[in-house]
């Protein structure tokens, strides 16, 4: 499978850091060309020579806020000005959140609705006509809280179920066009997202509030996301714990809720006693 996408043009979103970055690297060895977005330009710049030099591919950096529509726009205006086309577009950019509804600053919700559900509809906007040129994929990663709305998190929740919703109809319209929809759901990942996770008043946390030491890394994350492009899958729900998660929702939900809350109790300063 090794080359499979060679010479294709891969979009990634948050890209300098966790899951877009084991992305970037993942894609590039299987011969891929990349545009590379994120905020931090610097390490995108870093990250792209790096990358043109150990795979021999093509890389371009662009500084870029999903949250801002024209952001958005300059992305995929790049890409198809260096390659002249898009293969693949990963919407990966996403920010959590740990707090409790009732002490949230709404500003957090919209924040997070904004990069998490929004980016993913204007990159996916303005990538889709190439897109459909190609007959090539679309990708959302999303997160088992997409599935089952989780303590602390519902800001984050929301704009999981919403980019699930997107998607689905997404799919659906385009089941005749040749265009690939993909949700990809990691649970539990070693990524840093909980550290940047926005606390009530929308601060970074700054630290992880579980262990991951035992999570999935992200390198396997993105491994599974290139394999799903590859075969052209239509969800990827990685994990036996988020697995087992989704199927017990749709059968015991109330027994689910129980369970969640009881995992989220053992926390680190957990939210929920």
């Amino acid at each position: 499978m090794n080359g499979a996408l060679r010479n294709k043009t891969v979009v990634i979103t948050g890209a300098s850091s966790g899951i877009g970055l084991a992305c970037a690297d993942a894609f590039a060895q299987q011969g891929a060309n990349l545009v590379l977005g994120a905020r931090r330009y610097v390490d995108l710049c870093a990250l792209a020579q790096s990358l043109e030099k150990s795979h021999g591919i093509r890389a371009v950096a662009v500084q870029c806020d999903v949250a801002n529509e024209a952001d958005c726009r300059s992305l995929v205006q790049q890409a198809l000005a260096t390659f002249g086309g898009i293969d693949v577009l990963v919407n990966n950019a996403g920010v959590s959140m740990r707090a409790l509804f009732a002490d949230l600053d709404l500003a957090v919700l919209h924040r997070l609705m904004d990069v998490n559900f929004w980016g993913t509809v204007y990159c996916t906007k303005y990538a889709m006509p190439a897109l459909l040129r190609s007959k090539g994929t679309v990708v959302a990663v999303s997160s088992i809280a997409g599935y089952r709305g989780l303590p602390g998190r519902t800001g984050y929740s929301a704009s999981k179920f919403a980019i699930h919703g997107f998607m689905e109809s997404l799919r659906v319209e385009n089941l005749k066009t040749g265009l690939h929809a993909m949700v990809a759901c990691p649970g539990f990942t070693a990524s840093g997202i909980r550290a940047t996770a926005l606390d009530a008043a929308g601060d970074a946390h700054g630290e992880t509030s579980m262990d991951e030491g035992k999570m999935m890394t992200a390198e396997e994350v993105a491994r599974r996301i290139v394999q799903g492009v590859i075969k052209r899958k239509r969800t990827l729900v990685m994990t036996r714990q988020g697995k087992f998660a989704v199927l017990m929702n749709k059968l015991l939900p109330a027994w689910v809720d129980k369970k969640v809350y009881q995992l989220f109790a053992k926390e680190k300063n957990p939210l929920v006693k």
